[in-house]
Parts: structure tokens; C-alpha cells; sequence
């Protein structure tokens, strides 16, 4: 079963990382540095022959210029880079609080507190079961037994959730879980800011209680 998950606002969210990187990418361009201005040349008494007098180009000064001055601002006093917006791949853990950041200013929060609580926790366990295998026997219904056979796609000890929200889906009944997360395929490659989305429906269980229902994976 694939761990990610193929849908628009899935595309949206890829979008907005992408950009995150390319922005901390542009952060660190060097800026273009301000043409001189022209100096021009003073004003004096006028030639009495204009064929003879010698016009000077724009371009460049009549006499010589006086010295600039000494810069008066200390490597102390330079504004500091403003922090990157998203962690850049490969940095680790560090990393993870960027991208938990940048997700929740792209999605403000839509939801109660105690259904994000029950929505993300619902996510980040089936996000790792899908991925590494543990906990698909809680989940019968989307993890049927040719799946539970199957060896799981990424080890578990390389596995880690790097940033995780959940948010409406559209309607007060329906929810999404975004996660974004590491690890290490069967074939020893290792790759960070995966993407993948769980959708939920808001339903009534046996006690009468409001609770969330994971989707099936499309």
C-alpha cells in the first residue's frame, strides 16, 4: 500500500514546502549591489569657442574625486538573516520544529482543540502503520490481511513524524490529517519531508459518543 497520498489539498501542501525551500534558497543570494551616481561637472565660466571646448563624458568626473568616507557601521551593529521559513533537506530532527511552523501558518487552525488532539493521534498512528507495519491489526477494515503480510515499505527504527496537523476537509464532519515525515526504505535510502494525508468522517460510536473515522486510502 502506498504511504502517500494523492489529492489537491495534498498538491497545495506540496506547493507551499517547495516554495518554503526555494525561499530560504533565495535568502542567501547575495544582493545586487547600487550603481554608482554619475558625477558631473561644476559649473564654470563658458567657452568662448564652442567648437573648441572640451565636453566632458557624463560618465566621468572632471577632476579628481574626494574619498569616501569610512563605513561607521560595526559587523556588530549588521542585521542578523532572518531564520529560514523551512529546514532544508537532510537536517535531522533539528529541523522538525521549521516544519511544524510553516504548516500551521499555511493552515490556521479550523478545528476544537480536543479534535485535533483525537485527529492527530489517530494520523500519526496510522501513518505509521501503513508505513512500517506496526499497529495494522487495530484497523482491520483499511489494513486487510494481504496487507499485514506484506513486509513493510520502511524500517521502524529510521521512521520518524517530522510535523503533523489536521484540519477541516471541506465540511464540520470531515477532517484531514497533513503529516509530514522520514524514513528509510527497504532498499537503505533514506528521505525526509515525505508527504502523506489521512481523511476522517465524523460519526456516533455504540456509546452514543462523537468520534472520527479514518477513510480508506484512495
Amino acid at each position: 500500500m502506498t504511504t502517500t497520498a494523492r489529492s489537491p489539498r495534498l498538491l497545495v501542501l506540496s506547493t507551499v514546502i517547495l516554495a518554503l525551500i526555494g525561499g530560504v534558497a533565495l535568502l542567501g543570494m547575495p544582493h545586487g549591489q547600487q550603481q554608482p551616481v554619475p558625477a558631473t561637472a561644476s559649473a564654470g565660466p563658458a567657452a568662448t569657442d564652442p567648437s573648441t571646448a572640451a565636453v566632458p563624458p557624463a560618465s566621468q568626473p572632471t577632476g579628481p574625486r574626494p574619498p569616501s568616507p569610512p563605513s561607521t557601521t560595526s559587523a556588530a551593529s549588521t542585521p542578523s538573516a532572518p531564520e529560514p521559513a523551512l529546514a532544508p533537506h537532510g537536517e535531522g530532527p533539528a529541523g522538525d520544529r521549521a516544519i511544524q511552523r510553516s504548516l500551521e501558518e499555511s493552515w490556521p487552525a479550523d478545528l476544537p482543540a480536543g479534535d485535533q488532539r483525537e485527529l492527530l493521534t489517530a494520523g500519526r498512528a496510522l501513518l505509521r502503520a501503513d508505513a512500517t507495519g506496526v499497529g495494522r491489526g487495530k484497523w482491520p477494515n483499511l489494513f486487510p490481511a494481504s496487507d499485514q503480510a506484506v513486509a513493510p515499505a520502511f524500517a521502524t527504527a529510521r521512521f520518524r513524524i517530522q510535523a503533523a496537523i489536521a484540519r477541516r476537509d471541506g465540511s464540520p464532519d470531515k477532517a484531514v490529517v497533513h503529516l509530514v515525515w522520514a524514513g528509510m526504505d527497504r532498499g537503505g535510502t533514506f528521505t525526509d519531508l515525505r508527504i502523506s494525508d489521512w481523511h476522517f468522517t465524523r460519526g456516533t460510536s455504540k456509546k452514543g459518543a462523537a468520534t472520527w473515522t479514518p477513510q480508506p486510502r484512495i
